[in-house]
Order: C-alpha cells, then structure tokens, then sequence
C-alpha cells in the first residue's frame, strides 16, 4: 500500500477520535465543572516512556490519556481554558458543532479518496472493464 494511502488511513483514525471527543463535548454541555477535551497528536514516545495509563477499559479516554491510531501517537488534553462560556462549563456549542462539521467533512473527502484508489486497482485488475 503506497505511503500516501497509509497516511489517509492514520487521518480518517485521527478523524474518528476527534469525532468522538466532540460528541463527548456536546453531550456534556450542561454538566457543571465539565472541562472540554481535545485530540493533540505529537511525539509522545520520549514524553510517556515511563508512565503507565491505569483506565478500567481500554475504550476509556482519561485525562491525558496517550495511544497509538494507526501508528501516530496521539494524546487526550483537558482544555485548560476556565471561562465558563456556556454558563455552566467550557464548553462552546459553536465551537465545537463548528469542529464537527469539519471533521465530518474531512472524513468524506479522505474516505472518497481511499475508495478511489482502491477502486482504481479494482479497474487495473478487471482489464479496465
């Protein structure tokens, strides 16, 4: 699989972990004291080499919890911004529909983009057919 397409595929695992985050957001606009996540993707390897994550799920998000998506290490940050925009919390309903709105276009544009590659190969394959 070329590079390119690889990096597509690290994108749409970042696209869907955002996603997920803003959903949290939203869903937690009327909680008191909620404090807004986010995705940061960076190099976590010589940061964390020796912290352990302790969650009691693997599906859990904690705070400044750190993964691997596709290869990339990316890391779960607490926005750390205490004005309490919606009158109970951080959150920004603008914001972050305005955050997913985006997100879910990029998702379409690279999940198009794979398909079209792998749809190309489909042609090379049938003769062009």
């Amino acid at each position: 699989m070329p590079s390119s397409i690889k990096q597509l595929k690290y994108f749409i695992d970042y696209l869907l972990v955002k996603n997920d985050v803003l959903s949290k957001n939203i869903a937690n606009i009327g909680t008191k004291n909620y404090k807004r996540e986010d995705v940061v993707f960076k190099n976590l390897m010589n940061e964390n080499m020796n912290s352990v994550l302790r969650t009691t799920s693997p599906k859990h998000y904690g705070s400044n919890s750190s993964g691997f998506v596709g290869g990339r290490s990316f890391q779960m940050v607490y926005d750390s911004d205490n004005d309490a925009v919606s009158g109970i919390n951080n959150v920004d309903i603008d914001k972050e529909m305005t955050e997913l709105a985006e997100t879910t276009l990029l998702y379409r544009f690279t999940s198009r983009k794979i398909g079209n590659y792998f749809r190309s190969i489909q042609n090379v394959i049938r003769g062009g057919r």
